[in-house]
């Protein structure tokens, strides 16, 4: 079998799945291999004592997968808890700005001290190693999160704002509306050529003014290393709009 297509064999694997399986419960293999056996005549013949030394190292493999799993199992579990709680702290206001509209309204979430430091600490732990020389927040709930999340890993922050509110000089781009059209601007000093920017924003509804954000950077020549939002509307298909650039969010909110 190992001649042929095998890369492992092993005593017993199958009944255990199978009962496992029947009882409901979740099951992973942890294979330890310790010898070639005695067909393959290309290794040095094996001994009692090579298996052996071969198990006792594979033990203390093992424990540390274990005690990594365990702690990668805690940790999600907690990130979810965590969203979970950043969430319930997100309150929505029917009908608002127009009939219709189900507002996503994170200045409950802003207001609550547990729930912002929670947001902050998943951003900060996501990017504190990825080298980021820039985070870029738009107008005007993605400023607070973004300068927070900027001064933790130390790094500059630049706001996108709208037409007119800038007062240095800036470049501008403009993007489609339900209604109209509308331009965001930013100073042309903010960003330097090849600087690795994020982009933050509350909230990723159609996505015009996040993919205008990613365009003005360019123009800029500085790099997207991602767009991050913490409320997504995925029935507005505002990701898809950003297929181009990696996108993360924290909450998903079904309905317009």
């Amino acid at each position: 079998m190992f001649r042929n297509f095998a890369h492992v064999v092993n005593m017993s694997t199958a009944p255990e799945a199978i009962l496992a399986k029947e009882a409901e419960l979740e099951y992973a293999v942890i294979a330890m291999s310790t010898d070639y056996d005695c067909w393959k005549k290309e290794e040095i013949p094996v001994t009692w004592e090579m298996v052996e030394s071969r198990m006792k190292q594979n033990a203390e493999n093992v424990k540390e997968l274990l005690l990594k799993t365990i702690e990668k199992l805690t940790s999600q579990n907690t990130l979810k808890s965590d969203l979970e709680f950043i969430k319930n702290k997100i309150r929505t206001i029917p009908n608002f700005p127009k009939p219709g509209i189900q507002f996503r309204d994170i200045t409950t979430l802003l207001k609550d001290p547990e729930g912002m430091k929670k947001v902050i600490e998943i951003l900060y732990n996501r990017y504190k190693n990825k080298n980021i020389d820039v985070v870029a927040g738009i107008e005007s709930r993605g400023f607070i999160i973004a300068a927070i999340l900027a001064e933790k890993l130390n790094i500059s922050f630049v706001p996108i704002r709208k037409k007119g509110k800038l007062p240095a000089e800036t470049i501008s781009e403009t993007y489609d509306l339900e209604y109209g059209t509308d331009t965001i601007e930013i100073h042309k000093d903010a960003i330097q050529p090849r600087q690795k920017v994020l982009l933050i924003d509350d909230l990723i509804a159609t996505g015009g003014t996040a993919l205008a954000s990613c365009k003005l950077i360019e123009k800029l020549q500085g790099k997207i290393y991602e767009a991050s939002f913490i409320v997504n509307l995925p029935e507005l298909n505002g990701i898809q709009k950003l297929s181009n650039y990696k996108v993360f969010t924290l909450v998903d909110f079904l309905g317009k």
